[in-house]
């Protein structure tokens, strides 16, 4: 069994190189994907320079801004590895937490792994209230309407086998990628297993991108990917 780390980032010049360091550190075995869509700061200089500098770093850029879903996406035709996970770019995510998923994952090597930030004790920070309730109510209505309990659906850490991301197609451009992802997992007939992880919020003045909009949009793409 063998991981791809797949780091979209936009504009991320700031947190780039320490986001993917941290996974070099704690993973110096997993290929690394950084996934640059079409950033306008110095985030691709700063890319390419880790490029040159770790063997198992690959920069691939989009051929224009259209959000996380559409990078991801872009990425298929570059993973070779049996499994990957996605780590976003903000320092939000801790990569040893990787670890215990990819474990897991060795004994359920055909499911979904998911780092939930709302199961058992560990160190988190969650800056907006209105963001953590959101998100409680959000993976609430997803348990309910899939019928299968999920704490966290809006979590960046997806560990997923690589036939099915490569061969499924993702149609979000934007952040609903995260909804379309584990309901066509589940409507596959495959299932989904938690892992808590740790959390760090950053602030919408540091970087944080995802807007009110996306958490409206997550509950409109759960009826959509259940029911259409």
């Amino acid at each position: 069994m063998q991981l791809t780390v797949l780091i979209p980032f936009f504009n991320e010049e700031k947190t780039l190189q320490e986001s993917t360091l941290r996974v070099i550190s704690k993973l110096p075995k997993a290929s690394i994907l950084l996934i640059d869509d079409k950033s306008v700061d110095n985030s691709n200089i700063i890319a390419k320079e880790l490029q040159n500098k770790y063997p198992q770093v690959k920069l691939i850029q989009n051929v224009k801004n259209l959000g996380k879903g559409s990078a991801l996406n872009f990425s298929k035709d570059f993973v070779e590895t049996s499994h990957i996970i996605i780590h976003d770019a903000d320092l939000e995510y801790f990569p040893e937490d990787i670890i215990e998923m990819y474990d897991l994952a060795k004994a359920y090597p055909n499911d979904m792994i998911l780092g939930s930030r709302f199961i058992c004790d560990k160190p988190r920070n969650n800056i907006y209230r209105r963001t953590y309730f959101a998100n409680k109510l959000m993976s609430y209505f997803f348990s309910i309407v899939f019928m299968k309990k999920i704490s966290d659906i809006a979590t960046c850490y997806k560990l997923i086998p690589s036939n099915f991301f490569k061969n499924v197609n993702f149609t979000e451009k934007g952040f609903s990628i995260e909804i379309e992802m584990v309901a066509k997992f589940l409507k596959s007939k495959y299932n989904v297993h938690e892992v808590p992880i740790s959390y760090f919020g950053r602030t919408y003045e540091e970087g944080k991108k995802i807007k009110p909009l996306d958490g409206l949009m997550y509950l409109l793409n759960t009826l959509k990917y259940r029911f259409f």
